[in-house]
């Protein structure tokens, strides 16, 4: 099991989970994090660190967000290392706490 960075961080990007994490296990993309769950060792310390709550464990995940187990491990193969805290996305506040970003996940950096 790992943990799973899900649709809440979607035009976020707030980093805080990144600064407390003991492991570099966090990749970063055009406007999201993913975990990469061969590195992750399972502590959660980032859980309580995010301040949209898009963190989970993947066996708390709810059904919608079962796909972000895949895309994590996928993203984290294509994405740089992120290994310290960055300022979040400019618009950050205007996206936090809106849900269905889904469809607005920039996978590759040429999109951008």
């Amino acid at each position: 099991m790992s943990f799973v960075v899900t649709e809440a961080c979607i035009r976020c990007k707030y980093t805080d989970c990144v600064a407390a994490c003991p492991v570099e296990c966090f990749h970063e993309g055009p406007d999201f994090l993913v975990i990469d769950p061969a590195a992750c060792i399972d502590c959660g310390v980032c859980v309580p660190e995010c301040p949209v709550e898009a963190i989970y464990d993947e066996k708390d995940l709810a059904p919608e967000h079962r796909e972000y187990v895949e895309l994590n491990r996928r993203l984290a193969s294509q994405w740089p290392l992120i290994t310290a805290a960055q300022d979040p996305l400019p618009d950050a506040e205007h996206w936090a706490g809106k849900a269905h970003k889904r469809a607005l996940l920039t996978e590759n950096a040429e999109q951008v």
